[in-house]
């Protein structure tokens, strides 16, 4: 019997498919020689500080810094409760045990997402049960019956996976000695009042530097005038044609005056054509999407979309086995993937109405294993998904849409450029146009991309043409514009490499990515843009990200340079990045890590006592949205939920923000909900949607569970 531990229970599911696997007992599935069981994430993390020391229950300066001897784990902790174990986690832990401890099991395999947070989670567990029996990898891209069974016939053993373990380890480490240190001295050093911490992280603060920058190249942008002259000449075959006039390719000007005399000179004249240029140009198709470029561009075409969201309903897509693994930074394929790329592009191809115009070629622009780095670019499946929702539709239609592309014709344009002279004038600049004709659609079909088009008269060089009239435009420069997710995930993973606007806002190749030289990963970056938000650093305007009071003062004040820095940040990534591939050993990444740690604390204690944020105590009492149905006290509203007032003499009523079941049927917990449930005790709840996407409304209630003191929703349909 091998035993297979999954990230998650839906992966669990899908290789006990693959399996045949049909029987299922409490936490695992039973059969044809395997157990498959799984984990719910990380079921495992760190100590807290208080758990090393009872000192540190309560943060003193003086405590200052610490840094554990040995790093230990727990079992995850109760968000409800800080103070005890998760129930949930601590039962498959023990079912997991159980399994792992089975005489007749006598392999394991880990089979947790192939990365740095996969290993770690997978590891943690076997290395906190540490079992007898021999340890296996299962690395694969995608979680198809066909790719599962290929995984298992060519598994790895796991301690060749020691150098990805390394990697996690570190970052997960590095991460917790430089949070708990450095936020718990900043917020005893420079923020007054209670109930909130002043964040600092590694990945944190010079992601807000990013956005601090932008906003003060907006605020100090002076803006300033400049003029344009345009002159619309006439052919001798009645057509028209504008040329704007330009010295030494300068088509801005300071001045208003001499251009308006230019103007005064030309008007009625007659030009020469003095040179024609025509050139037939190709398009290639923007590259296969990695998660930053797919989070880049769903954020930017559609209206509410964060990089987080993107992440959440690509990796629901992974785990129903129809795209490939979602957290990745290539955006090429591997050379070995040919043969199913081309099987996965007959099915795709075989509904879309340009069928004829796929051809599928082994491209190096698509299949190129020096551009690969763990794993390659996100691309479909052969599993076509029968049912998704408005949200999947979206993000699996972006995949498929731009693997199609790869497969199609090149777009073609022509593109004309006319130089015009007025004669008997000399004017030191010429008057330039430039036309553009789409000559075939190529790829741009496939999400029915519209070209601009400027059509010009047909005329020769050397041909004259009649000065028709002319204007002198007014213009003023414009400020650079305020980041979005799209730029801000562009420059994280270039770590500030990119400047150019104009690069921004183009999927290009990025070799500082493959090389690990980044802010964050793939991984990481939506949510550290979502904890941005979260702690009150940044805000959204729109599409657009600005820093908050908060963040402004926050960059100002805070002593530790280092942590504002991409240079500093991109290279303890690129350390990271190094320790995977077994270049950096661990202990050096983390002595590093520490001893920055200790010397940041030390500068901290030794700075002038300024006040950054302030926390306000809330006056007056909150609103009684009802009484609690299990101690009579009044219900109110917190940030997180909508609880009892008297939780702190352990009442654990609590009706979440972000629901878990609400959130499955596109829903959340609202102040008008909650006070009907607590009203009625039940609330009729329109707009509901179901799993295949359709709506429809119910009456929902909260009702306690009969085995421990929590609430569980109760659907029906009866008035």
């Amino acid at each position: 019997m091998k035993l297979i531990l999954a990230e998650k229970p839906s992966v669990a599911k899908n290789i006990a498919d693959a399996l045949n696997i049909k029987t299922k007992q409490d936490g695992y599935f039973q059969g044809n020689g395997y157990l498959v069981t799984w984990a719910f994430g990380h079921l495992l993390q760190l100590f807290d500080a208080k758990d090393y020391d009872r000192s540190m229950t309560k943060w003193k300066m003086e405590n200052f810094p610490f840094i554990p001897e040995k790093f230990q784990y727990k079992v995850k902790t109760d968000i409800r409760n800080r103070n005890r174990a998760d129930g949930g986690a601590q039962k498959q832990l023990h079912v997991i045990k159980r399994l792992m401890k089975r005489p007749d099991v006598e392999a394991i395999i880990s089979a947790c997402d192939y990365d740095r947070e996969g290993q770690l989670i997978g590891d943690s567990i076997i290395d906190y049960i540490n079992p007898k029996q021999p340890v296996y990898r299962l690395l694969i891209n995608e979680w198809t019956q066909e790719e599962v069974l290929r995984g298992l016939k060519t598994m790895q053993p796991n301690e060749k996976l020691r150098a990805l373990q390394d990697a996690g380890i570190s970052r997960q480490w590095a991460d917790w000695v430089i949070g708990i240190n450095l936020t718990s001295v900043a917020t005893l050093k420079y923020q007054q009042g209670s109930g909130k911490a002043l964040n600092i992280g590694r990945v944190l603060l010079p992601t807000l530097k990013i956005i601090y920058d932008r906003d003060k190249e907006i605020k100090s942008f002076i803006p300033e005038d400049y003029f344009k002259l345009t002159a619309t000449f006439s052919t001798k075959s009645g057509g028209t044609f504008q040329g704007v006039y330009q010295e030494n390719e300068q088509e801005k000007f300071k001045h208003k005056q001499p251009l308006e005399e230019i103007a005064g000179k030309i008007a009625d004249k007659k030009a020469t054509i003095i040179d024609k240029q025509v050139e037939k140009k190709k398009e290639f198709p923007p590259f296969l999407f990695n998660l930053s470029n797919l989070q880049g561009y769903m954020t930017n075409r559609y209206n509410g979309w964060t990089s987080d969201k993107v992440l959440k309903v690509a990796q629901s897509l992974y785990e129903k086995k129809w795209i490939t693994y979602p957290r990745t930074a290539s955006t090429a394929l591997d050379e070995s993937l040919a043969g199913k790329a081309a099987t996965v592009l007959k099915k795709l191809a075989e509904d879309v109405p340009y069928k004829e115009e796929i051809r599928f070629s082994k491209s190096k622009r698509v299949f190129n294993n020096a551009k690969v780095e763990s794993h390659s670019a996100i691309m479909p499946t052969y599993v076509k998904p029968k049912r998704l929702t408005k949200d999947q539709e979206l993000v699996y239609q972006a995949i498929k849409n731009r693997f199609i592309m790869q497969f199609m014709p090149l777009a073609e344009y022509e593109e004309t450029r006319l130089f015009t002279k007025v004669e008997e004038l000399e004017l030191p600049g010429l008057f330039y146009s430039k036309g553009r004709v789409q000559l075939k659609e190529g790829w741009k079909q496939v999400e029915s991309i519209q070209s601009k088009e400027t059509i010009l008269p047909n005329v020769e060089p050397k041909e004259m043409v009649a000065v028709k009239g002319s204007d002198v435009s007014s213009h003023v420069t414009k400020p650079p514009k305020p980041h979005t997710e799209k730029t801000l995930l562009r420059l994280m993973e270039t770590c500030g490499k990119v400047s150019k606007e104009k690069a921004l806002d183009q999927e290009e190749e990025v070799t500082e990515v493959l090389s690990g030289f980044s802010i964050g990963t793939p991984a990481t970056r939506a949510e550290t843009i979502k904890k941005l938000k979260d702690v009150g650093y940044i805000t959204m305007q729109r599409k657009n990200l600005v820093c908050t009071e908060l963040g402004n003062r926050l960059v100002e004040t805070f002593p530790i340079d280092r942590l504002f820095d991409l240079e500093f940040t991109g290279r303890l990534e690129k350390s990271l990045a190094d320790i995977e591939k077994g270049k950096v050993d661990k202990e050096r990444f983390l002595e590093t890590v520490f001893s920055f740690t200790k010397q940041s604390v030390g500068t901290i204690k030794q700075e002038a006592k300024v006040t950054i944020n302030k926390v306000e105590r809330q006056k007056g009492t909150k609103e009684a949205l009802g009484k609690c149905p299990v101690c009579g006290s009044k219900v109110v509203e917190g940030s997180k939920g909508f609880g009892c007032s008297n939780w702190k003499s352990g009442c654990k009523f609590v009706v979440w923000k972000n629901d878990k079941y609400l959130a499955s049927m596109r829903k959340r917990a609202t102040k008008t909900l909650v006070k009907g449930l607590l009203k009625n005790g039940r609330v009729y709840v329109k707009g509901l949607t179901s799993k295949k996407g359709k709506k429809f409304n119910a009456y929902l209630s909260y009702q306690k569970n009969a085995s421990n003191d929590y609430f569980s929703w109760k659907m029906d349909f009866t008035k």
